[in-house]
């Protein structure tokens, strides 16, 4: 059995036993009270429908997590068509799991869903509703209602989601703004006294982390000169990320090369944040594979559970659709076009709807650099001031908020002398852009003396990229390029890895053989951090390129094979020459100082 289809079998596995019908004993069941240690706790429900759901429980799940008077539980309602990745979710989460039935039948003090859907009217115990997103926006119907006979109703403000036989499932319907308040009494008037205006902690957990936006970019590998670009897209066919149901609102086509054709590598750095939906809907690797061309010219994935908040807050420009994603970047500022936008899908009067009215459209078929470059140098940082501002009505006070909710639901007081405080928002790892599709370099020397060059990269150029300017032009390939055939015509071929790689041998080694293998190649490349390279020559020069750093001490960021090329441009067929230099390579508006080290040929 091959290794996807053991992946799949066991996914159906966790699955099956997720929602089966073994029941737990401990520390709920017939008979707990015999194994349980700390027997007197109050029970938490956290109730998942998703993993898009799961993502706001986890924000809240620190205001319940460190109290000994309480035992956290979890359950899946089974209802959701996207099950995928619940079961991996819930068992990182390390709670004990109970069956959905079993969970329907078990007191709890309190159960916590950050969704509607599933017989959460069954359960045994108060129950906390929170949205799962920048409040309530979109129109979904019921599963008892596809929309096709009547008017599809506002999810989580129209009676078909929140009464059952008249009345509303919920104790306490939470809130982030008064606006929804508003539509809510509107909408369902038997559901409005459960409303409670609790703030937003997803975006308190953004807003607490704007002042570390470098950090955010720099572990992304953006360096200052660099532009950010995030495509973000909710799930559906009229999506950005969508078909358009099989019309012509299928933007994808020609967006994806675009990033690659139009966007300089050196000067762009684009990531994806895509819906759990989309990932769990059609598969990871489905996913992975249909973006496979544009993450080997250099498109980043960012987590559907981590990092995505991170990336809004790195970003320059957010080309986006009708998300709660695309609507909390332009809470915080940030330039945002918007690639789809089905107002039809949207209630009017919500926000996100007010946003499409607001913000620019990204043209299909014109100048996507352009664009870009437009929505951010026109861009008024409070642009979407209004539109923040309803984005919570409590900034920065969600946790103390909701956890007094949840402890008055519990029935005990909140825990004494420790403040409620949510997740701060880990930084991630360090992941820069490594295109493996071959580069089109083209550059420009600048001076002679001191030596000066330009250099523009385009990662997976289907045509010869245009510029006047240039007056030099060659092909740098990754040793682990899909297409091996590339390497044969290769002018550099670069490698990027530790400096002490056992597999490879050290860059000296490395250099060597390349230029062995490929007798075409002009210069081998082996980057060995963020800001240096070693370079071996065909005319034999053995070199380390280091860039200088920033006037704070920081690393210059620019990808180093940059610098092989500008090298390449310099040098030509002509030997390095006996004295060290210094070679200015520039990207775009920024200038590099990068040192050339001679080192003894190996």
């Amino acid at each position: 059995m091959d290794a996807t289809r053991r992946t799949a079998k066991v996914t159906a596995g966790k699955i099956a036993g997720m929602t089966g019908t073994l029941r737990l004993r401990v520390p709920v069941g017939a008979d707990a009270e015999r194994w349980v240690t700390r027997a007197q706790c109050r029970r938490v429900l956290l109730v998942v429908h998703n993993v898009t759901s799961a993502t706001r429980l986890l924000d809240v799940l620190p205001l319940l997590s460190g109290d000994l008077r309480v035992q956290l539980l979890a359950t899946c309602t089974q209802s959701s068509p996207f099950l995928a990745g619940v079961p991996e979710l819930l068992a990182a989460a390390g709670l004990p799991v109970l069956p959905w039935e079993q969970a329907k039948d078990t007191p709890v003090d309190l159960a916590v869903s950050a969704s509607y859907g599933g017989q959460l009217h069954e359960l045994q115990g108060e129950l906390a509703v929170l949205s799962h997103g920048v409040g309530y926006n979109k129109k979904l119907a019921t599963p008892d209602n596809t929309g096709q006979h009547r008017t599809t109703p506002v999810f989580g403000l129209a009676p078909e989601w929140l009464l059952h036989n008249g009345r509303p499932i919920a104790s306490a319907t939470v809130l982030s703004h008064p606006e929804q308040l508003d539509r809510l009494g509107t909408a369902c008037p038997e559901a409005a006294p459960t409303a409670v205006l609790a703030g937003d902690p997803c975006y308190d957990r953004v807003l607490d982390a704007l002042p570390y936006r470098e950090r955010f970019r720099r572990a992304l590998g953006v360096a200052p000169h660099q532009r950010l670009v995030v495509v973000s897209s909710t799930w559906a066919p009229r999506s950005l990320f969508g078909d358009g149901d099989g019309g012509e609102g299928d933007l994808l086509p020609w967006l994806l090369p675009r990033l690659a054709a139009e966007l300089p590598a050196d000067e762009y750095r684009t990531v994806a944040v895509l819906h759990p939906n989309i990932w769990y809907g059609h598969g990871p690797g489905q996913v992975r594979g249909w973006l496979d061309r544009a993450r080997r010219a250099g498109l980043g994935l960012i987590s559907e559970l981590h990092g995505w908040r991170q990336a809004l807050i790195a970003a320059d420009c957010v080309l986006g659709d009708h998300s709660s994603v695309t609507y909390y970047a332009a809470s915080i500022g940030r330039p945002v076009l918007l690639g789809a936008f089905p107002d039809g899908d949207l209630d009017p009067a919500s926000p996100v709807a007010a946003l499409g009215r607001t913000a620019p459209k990204l043209r299909p078929h014109g100048s996507l650099r352009a664009q870009i470059e437009r929505a951010v140098q026109g861009h008024d940082p409070g642009r979407y001031a209004e539109l923040a501002a309803q984005t919570t009505s409590a900034p920065g006070r969600s946790a103390g908020l909701l956890r007094r909710l949840f402890y008055d639901l519990i029935g005990i007081p909140e825990p004494a002398g420790r403040p409620a405080l949510l997740d701060r928002l880990p930084l991630p790892p360090y992941e820069p852009a490594e295109p493996t599709a071959p580069v089109r370099v083209l550059t420009r020397l600048i001076d002679a003396e001191p030596p000066t060059v330009a250099v523009t990269r385009y990662a997976d150029a289907a045509h010869e990229p245009e510029d006047p300017d240039a007056d030099g032009a060659h092909t740098a390939v990754h040793e682990d390029t899909q297409d091996a055939g590339r390497l044969s015509v290769a002018d550099v071929v670069v490698r990027y890895g530790a400096e002490d790689d056992p597999r490879v041998g050290p860059p000296a080694a490395w250099t060597a053989e390349v230029l062995a293998r490929h007798p075409h190649c002009a210069l081998a490349a082996y980057v060995t951090g963020p800001d240096r390279c070693t370079v071996r020559t065909r005319q034999g020069d053995l070199v380390r390129l280091t860039a200088a750093p920033d006037e704070t001490g920081r690393a210059d960021l620019c990808d180093p094979a940059a610098y092989a090329s500008a090298l390449l441009a310099w040098l030509g067929a002509k030997p390095l020459g006996a004295a060290q230099a210094e070679l200015t390579v520039v990207t775009g508006a920024a200038h590099h100082r990068v040192a050339v080290e001679r080192l003894s040929p190996a």
